[in-house]
């Protein structure tokens, strides 16, 4: 998507949160008429090791306004930090792990439910940290209560690979199994803008692999770093136990839609494990929606 036309969108009024893509993206689409659905969005994680940002494309179909089903694949854009770089740091651009996904979301008056569980294909690159070389998964669950213009949530799951999400396009890719646990709230600040915090824990058992996306590797070998806030900044590929990618810590964001078309984002999350600050930003368009309306139905 053109920087310029980003920049525009971004003086659009605000609407609704996205905690997470995987997590609430089913929750808005359940709104919509069934049917094909297609939606693109642009998001980028920036901190002191660099930037990784990712254009996704998602097509998918609504059976019912309850049960639907998602087909997508990832680009990324890998750039290190200057200081980074010359440390060994690598900076790439390549397609990530094709993925599919079926998801069931369920309003009531007591609580508002949705699943997700999504697969992944090994398309991207293991030597540039884009994949890890095997299928993934990712089964995640959330539930929400809107009161007095506040959203409480929480998102629960279980995977064998630690996703993004869109406070965080993270510079690694991991296989081994964990549960990832996110808990908070959003405010209804204007009819267009919200406002929202939350905690999380991510908590891994069994063996770890950390790809790096930021570690190249040459000759074969992997070049190391020496240093860092975690294991992707001190080699382009490393095993080891829970504890090499157990993490937990914070995030805050302000997000909105303009004309059920447009979703923004902008968001902070600070991991206190790898000692990390990083601002990310989301720009996405339901195109399907667009196409629906232009045609009348």
């Amino acid at each position: 998507m053109p920087l310029g036309r980003r920049c525009t969108f971004a003086l659009l009024p605000l609407a609704i949160t996205i905690p997470a893509f995987a997590q609430q993206k089913p929750t808005d689409k359940a709104e919509e008429e069934k049917g094909f659905t297609f939606y693109e969005t642009f998001q980028g994680s920036t901190n002191e090791l660099g930037q990784v940002m990712k254009l996704d494309t998602t097509v998918g179909y609504d059976f019912t306004r309850h049960y639907g089903v998602d087909f997508g694949v990832p680009f990324y854009f890998v750039s290190a930090s200057s200081t980074e770089t010359s440390s060994g740091g690598a900076s790439h651009n390549g397609i990530g792990d094709a993925y599919a996904e079926i998801r069931a979301t369920f309003n009531n008056p007591l609580v508002n439910y949705a699943t997700v569980l999504t697969g992944a294909a090994p398309t991207g690159d293991t030597k540039t940290g884009l994949s890890t070389g095997r299928a993934t998964f990712d089964w995640t669950n959330h539930f929400d209560k809107g009161v007095l213009g506040l959203r409480p949530f929480v998102n629960v799951g279980v995977a064998n690979t630690i996703s993004d999400t869109t406070f965080f396009t993270r510079p690694f890719t991991t296989l081994g199994m964990n549960t990832h646990e996110e808990g908070g709230v959003s405010w209804s600040v204007l009819p267009f803008v919200r406002v929202g915090a939350s905690y999380y824990a991510i908590e891994p058992w069994g063996t770890q692999k950390v790809f790096s996306k930021f570690v190249g590797r040459q000759g074969g070998g992997m070049t190391m770093m020496g240093r860092g806030h975690g294991p992707f900044q001190n080699a382009a590929e490393t095993t080891g136990t829970s504890d090499l990618t157990r993490d937990n810590g914070f995030s805050a964001w302000v997000s909105g839609r303009a004309f059920n078309l447009l979703d923004l984002e902008l968001g902070y999350e600070r991991s206190v494990k790898y000692n990390l600050n990083t601002v990310s930003f989301l720009v996405g368009f339901n195109i399907g929606s667009l196409v629906r309306k232009a045609r009348g139905f």
